[in-house]
């Protein structure tokens, strides 16, 4: 992630299955740094030393990342600050798994 522009869109690769059955293992999305955070929105943060797409989840003034599969713990972070992007669309092998996100 470190080689794009500050605010430049970029895309990753989906590796596992604790976002399934919306982003199945080796889908692309595109990450838009810019992105408005709010409920529900599927987002890229850092976690440890990497990064993970999850589902923010906002109640009241506390902010979490959800994983969509069982088994996955729900991540309380403070705020945006962990944040790097809002995910705005996926690709996959086939054009039905293409998919925009407002």
């Amino acid at each position: 992630m470190n080689s794009c522009a500050a605010g430049e869109s970029f895309a990753l690769q989906v590796l596992g299955d604790s976002m399934v059955p919306e982003f199945r293992d080796g889908s692309v999305v595109i990450v838009e740094p810019g992105g408005p955070l709010r409920d529900g929105a599927f987002v890229i943060a850092e976690h440890g030393n990497g990064v993970i797409l999850r589902q923010l989840v906002i109640e009241q003034d506390q902010w979490s990342l959800h994983a969509l599969a069982q088994g996955y713990p729900r991540i309380r972070i403070d705020g945006a600050d962990t944040i790097r992007g809002v995910v705005t669309q996926r690709a996959g092998r086939r054009r039905a798994d293409r998919k925009s996100y407002d």
